[in-house]
């Protein structure tokens, strides 16, 4: 059976984490000879972020993956390999396609097992519930913190904080701004034509920059949010 090794790190500092290249290649070599498979490379991403799988490691095995090169990958834990619900579960299908089984030392997981390919499934359901739950949380904390006049992310346009430094305020200048914002494309300016108009007439941003056509529509939009708050 042949097999690749694939170890991945973003940062030099993982090292201390037990994650290094090393301890990684050295977990995957001994996978290997435990299950008796003919190892014919371990690929490397040094330095590349599991958020994408656009990395230079990645696309080599992928490609050895689509070719037929080879019947398992074998890495470490699985958060090197993704830290994606989506691309890992895009992973999965493609080795399925390609009748290569998915080892996980770390996680006592192989595909190549009923029971694997089981355990697997419900770690990428979980991770997905998981994922949206905390999303769920942030968005619910957010609206009430917004209801209570609280500063949520970057100030909406239009408002300032007030001397307590948490409630948020009306900010005269820029209320003037909206408004006059709002009149233009009530009398259907685009934002384009807006920003050109603010601009003529000696209007800047909050950073005394020109307004551009991106910042009028994101003016127009956190501008209202507060108004709906």
């Amino acid at each position: 059976m042949k097999a690749i090794g694939y170890v991945r790190v973003s940062t030099e500092k993982q090292a201390d984490f037990g994650v290094s290249l090393e301890a990684q290649t050295a977990k995957i070599r001994a996978m290997a000879v435990v299950q008796g498979a003919e190892l014919v490379d371990v690929l490397i991403d040094a330095g590349e972020s599991a958020k994408s799988l656009h990395r230079p490691g990645m696309a080599r095995l992928l490609a050895l993956v689509d070719a037929g090169a080879v019947e398992t990958v074998i890495i470490a834990k699985l958060d090197r390999l993704t830290r994606s619900v989506a691309d890992l579960a895009e992973l999965l299908k493609r080795f399925e396609r390609r009748g290569v089984s998915l080892v996980s030392v770390a996680d006592s997981l192989d595909t190549r097992s009923a029971a694997g390919r089981l355990v697997l499934n419900i770690m990428v359901s979980v991770s997905q519930w998981e994922r949206e739950a905390i999303g769920e949380r942030t968005r619910d904390a957010m609206r009430h913190k917004r209801a209570k006049g609280e500063r949520v992310g970057t100030l909406p346009f239009g408002s300032r904080l007030a001397a307590d430094g948490v409630q948020l305020e009306a900010d005269d200048v820029e209320q003037a701004l909206l408004s006059r914002m709002r009149a233009l494309k009530a009398d259907g300016l685009t934002t384009r034509r807006i920003a050109a108009e603010l601009n003529r007439v000696g209007c800047t941003t909050r950073r005394r920059t020109a307004w551009r056509f991106q910042y009028v529509a994101q003016a127009l939009r956190s501008g209202s949010l507060l108004l709906a708050a």
